[in-house]
């Protein structure tokens, strides 16, 4: 399974999303500085590694910004050990304006 399939599955199972887009943006970045414990080197943009993710769900009432992109965080932790390098969360509850 790919690592933006894991992304979708995760989030839908655990937020119940009235919309949910998973944008795989790797290809934005190649070029940019990237390192790894054995060396750094320019990215070449492939790979699934820098994510964004637009997500209106219900779960998300109340909460402020900052637990918003917490609850996002920890349901991805997996994911951001291994091989994501960049998320970029866009959360939202229902009813509020996004920019997407």
């Amino acid at each position: 399974m790919s690592t933006k399939a894991r992304i979708e599955e995760k989030i839908a199972a655990a937020l119940e999303p009235e919309r949910l887009e998973v944008l795989d943006e790797s290809h934005l970045h190649a070029g940019h500085a990237h390192h790894d414990s054995d060396h750094h080197a320019a990215f070449d943009g492939s790979g699934e590694t820098h994510f964004r993710v637009r997500v209106v769900s219900p779960r998300f009432s109340g909460m402020g910004r900052v637990d918003r992109h917490r609850m996002v965080n920890e349901l991805l932790s997996e994911e951001l050990a291994a091989n994501v390098h960049a998320l970029a969360i866009e959360p939202a509850a229902p009813g509020e304006k996004t920019r997407w």
